[in-house]
């Protein structure tokens, strides 16, 4: 490797892409060239719960095969990329849902967005690490222990997907999937400087069996973690569209890539600082404040407003917890029943704050579900009322930064983080990174849209990731790269 061109693993999916079907770049010399970066570097951030390097290599030989017959190739044909262990399996291979109980457990199929993945031409690298059945916002388990984020390895990654996150943020792969209940894109794209969005609700399918409404009354997403918001956007294009599999897929048409590019001239942006309820970090505050002019530079209008829900803290809270509780009490159910695991009757080999939301999630009763749907009523008015005014909405990701490595907020620390409240509300919304605190802790600025106006959100994300492009020290875009 020269010392004027940086390492392939630098290099943004949709290049890597392009460079591949152009027969630059080799799918095989790519792929060794991320299994050397995962060799060198997973020790310390523990990204990855799985690794099927032959597989890998086996996927990059064909890869290169069909360039040298000049077959017709899907778009990410030769990228390599790293799966979540949780919701996209992959047949054969080890699929532990973050638990110690299911450390041999492999994946009897392979999941739709897998599917659509690998027949664009993705190379599958692993799988990466998820608190146990992706229960919390930050990243460590029984199984493998904790992930950190790239930025800094001394703190946390962030969750659920935060193996994904710090996958993608340390260059160990070029894209990496996601799920998100209450934050779990989001959050771990903040903690780890990265990219990461939730898509609107119905979007992307799930095809989860053998329950398939298990993500319906509490609204759960799949989506991308990327190094640039273009490298999100191709990877929404090959995995969104409806699916009969999914009884709540919608047939909404969105061209992802083709909004990257779109000018955000007098696109009317309201900026919240804490959606009338959050504490949030002084520190956090200022590095995204410092980030809003940048919108203006690209020739949008910031109003800063108040989301005039009427809820208290607590109110709020409760009403996510109703939802989000039971919803995971009733996965919790569903694999006792379907795989013959009790998880609460092996409390040494289960993490101590899944076990407790087990025991919170008894305690709610029928009608407390019920009953929270008119808070969050009201939070979904609010947030509608601002976004008939403005395009988007836009708010610290988080409330603080810099969690430590082992740290452990428990599942039920919601005013931690300023993700959930549009889980409730199913609008899409990313998380851009805009900096670091001044003790070197990554921020990242929550992009909120109209539902189904996913487009926009990716517009008002590339603008802002265009202008803040001379801070990002962890992305090439127009140098050369040593082949």
């Amino acid at each position: 490797m020269s010392d004027h061109h940086p390492p392939v693993w630098k290099l943004p999916a949709t290049r890597l892409a392009d460079r591949i079907r152009a027969g630059v770049l080799s799918p095989i010399k790519v792929v060794d060239a991320y299994l050397d970066r995962i060799a060198a570097e997973d020790d310390s951030l523990n990204a990855y719960v799985t690794v099927i390097e032959e597989s890998a290599r086996e996927a990059a030989r064909e890869a290169e095969a069909a360039l040298d017959r000049d077959d017709d190739v899907g778009p990410l044909h030769g990228v390599p990329i790293a799966l979540k262990d949780l919701r996209a399996m992959k047949e054969g291979v080890r699929h532990t849902f973050g638990s110690r109980l299911f450390a041999d457990f492999e994946a009897p199929r392979t999941s739709l967005l897998v599917d659509r993945l690998e027949a664009a031409g993705a190379i599958v690298l692993g799988k990466t690490n998820t608190p146990e059945l992706g229960h919390k916002g930050l990243t460590q388990n029984e199984l493998v222990g904790a992930t950190a984020s790239p930025v800094d390895r001394s703190c946390n990654a962030g969750g659920s997907s935060g193996g994904s996150a710090a996958a993608v943020g340390g260059g160990l792969a070029a894209l990496a999937t996601g799920s998100d209940a209450g934050g779990s894109i989001r959050i771990p794209a903040a903690c780890c400087g990265v990219f990461g969005m939730k898509p609107s609700y119905g979007l992307v399918p799930i095809d989860s069996r053998p329950n398939a409404f298990g993500t319906k009354r509490h609204h759960t997403a799949l989506g991308p973690l990327g190094r640039t918001v273009a490298d999100a956007a191709l990877m929404l294009d090959v995995v969104a569209g409806p699916h009969p599999s999914d009884p709540g897929s919608v047939p909404v048409d969105i061209e992802f890539q083709d909004a990257v590019d779109r000018p955000i001239d007098q696109v009317a942006i309201a900026y919240s600082p804490d959606l009338g309820v959050f504490e949030v970090d002084p520190a956090v505050q200022r590095v995204v404040e410092d980030a809003l002019p940048g919108f203006e530079a690209a020739g949008a209008t910031v109003e800063e407003v108040s989301v005039d829900h009427g809820c208290s803290m607590a109110e709020l809270s409760d009403a996510v917890g109703a939802t989000f509780t039971t919803a995971m009490l009733g996965t919790v159910e569903q694999v006792r029943e379907t795989m013959g695991v009790d998880l609460a009757a092996h409390p040494d080999d289960v993490s101590n704050s899944l076990l407790a939301l087990i025991e919170v999630g008894q305690e709610y009763e029928t009608t407390d579900v019920e009953l929270s749907g008119i808070v969050r009523t009201r939070l979904f008015d609010a947030v509608q009322s601002v976004l008939a005014t403005h395009e988007v909405l836009v708010t610290p990701t988080i409330a603080r930064s810099g969690f430590d490595l082992h740290e452990d907020l428990g599942p039920m620390e919601w005013d931690a983080m300023l993700t959930w409240p549009f889980n409730i509300t199913g609008h899409p919304a990313a998380s851009v990174p805009v900096g670091t605190t001044e003790a070197g802790h990554p921020v990242g600025l929550q992009v909120v849209g109209r539902r189904y106006a996913d487009e926009t959100v990716l517009a008002v994300s590339a603008a802002l990731e265009a202008v803040e492009a001379d801070h990002r020290t962890d992305t090439v875009k127009h140098e050369e790269i040593d082949e």
